[in-house]
């Protein structure tokens, strides 16, 4: 009988610890997008500065958010044209028995973030002055 070994996948080189399934799909996903808007920039001006801050897929792999940095009501529009080309993309360079359905949602860490450094220089600010 072989000997389980904690923290290690049985039979795989090295030792390469297990990853849950929608993580792995959530970073083909993150490239995959990330890729195809930087091709579909150069036809769509409105989609220049919007950066992928990550990808999250529904445990079903039906339906998956992409996160972006900022996400104006211009390249909401645009993301919402090109949602159909995104998916092809997904799909011809994907293999997954269903292409995720997307959806597309500003990234709420980064304006969490922003307040933080708001707050954190008005305190320094305080501090500062006598």
């Amino acid at each position: 009988m072989s000997e389980r070994r904690r923290g290690r996948r049985a039979g795989t080189p090295g030792g390469r610890p297990h990853y849950p399934r929608t993580t792995r799909v959530n970073h083909v996903l993150h490239e995959v997008v990330a890729e195809e808007l930087e091709r579909l920039s150069d036809d769509d001006p409105r989609l220049t500065l919007v950066t992928v801050t990550g990808v999250a897929v529904d445990p079903d792999l039906r339906h998956a958010t992409v996160w972006f940095g900022s996400l104006t009501e211009e390249a909401a529009t645009a993301l919402a044209d090109g949602r159909i080309a995104l998916q092809a993309a997904i799909a011809r360079q994907v293999r997954l028995k269903r292409t995720p359905l997307l959806t597309f949602a500003a990234d709420p860490a980064i304006a969490s973030g922003s307040r933080i450094e708001e707050i954190l220089r008005a305190i320094m600010e305080d501090h500062e002055q006598p």
